[in-house]
């Protein structure tokens, strides 16, 4: 059900050379969508891409009512992509999600119940049940994983055993004071989310996903693993410089 007055429903999927996958999975998000009573809308962040993600979403509007586009002129980064999406979104309720839907989209409603029945955030987890992962990384990958978020634990106090999948859903009061405030552009936005999420006394959650691992993933473990680092010693800098000004509310 599409109403242009009131969105109940958004979802924001960053998108860098994304046309591949975003062709196979839009049609899923639809189709999911297509069954569901509540209002929505998608939007698709064009992080700069050189292919053809912006022609392949503006095509696909036409026959997908809800679907729209913001273009990025250059690169940003991930996190960048996600803070435009999310401050952009109009729905009571704004999950952002991977453009390979590695946790499918159908996992929506496990993390919908907790956030109406209370919670501000509500994060998918690969680690609470990792007998629902069809496809799983490497063993390089998962320990790199297992590695960062013991660090997340000790740098800045995060107490989520999965803080990395990129599947998570807020109320959207909470993702306004928490995006506008967010300074990470890469791939260490998430910790720096829940960081605030802490810091101003929202009430997260994490629950278990299904998820399968894409090769396609963007992700190198050691480029990106030594910047996420940097990040968690950001997250603390900017702390420290005053950069993170509790909203009025909290």
């Amino acid at each position: 059900m599409q109403n242009s007055d009131s969105v109940i429903l958004s979802i924001v999927i960053p998108a860098y050379n994304e046309a591949r996958r975003l062709r196979l999975s839009l049609p899923l998000v639809a189709s999911f969508l297509g069954t569901r009573r509540e209002s929505y809308e998608v939007i698709v962040v064009d992080d700069g891409s050189t292919d053809s993600t912006a022609k392949l979403v503006q095509s696909m509007s036409a026959e997908f009512p809800g679907l729209r586009l913001l273009r990025r002129r250059t690169n940003g980064g991930k996190g960048s992509a996600v803070r435009t999406g999310m401050l952009s979104a109009r729905g009571e309720y704004v999950l952002f999600t991977d453009a390979d839907l590695s946790a499918p989209i159908s996992e929506l409603d496990r993390l919908m119940e907790p956030l109406r029945g209370g919670y501000d955030v509500v994060l998918g987890s690969r680690a609470l049940q990792p007998e629902w992962i069809a496809v799983r990384q490497s063993s390089f990958r998962e320990a790199s994983g297992r590695v960062f978020n013991f660090l997340a634990r000790c740098i800045a106090s995060i107490d989520f055993r999965d803080t990395q999948c990129g599947f998570k859903l807020f109320r959207r009061e909470a993702a306004r004071v928490l995006f506008a405030r967010q300074r990470i552009q890469g791939f260490g936005f998430d910790v720096e989310l829940l960081y605030l999420a802490r810091k101003f006394g929202y009430r997260a959650l994490e629950v278990p996903v299904h998820w399968a691992h894409s090769d396609l993933t963007t992700v190198h473990p050691l480029r990106d693993g030594a910047r996420m680092f940097v990040d968690l010693m950001a997250i603390r800098v900017y702390d420290w410089l005053g950069d993170y000004p509790r909203p009025l509310t909290c």
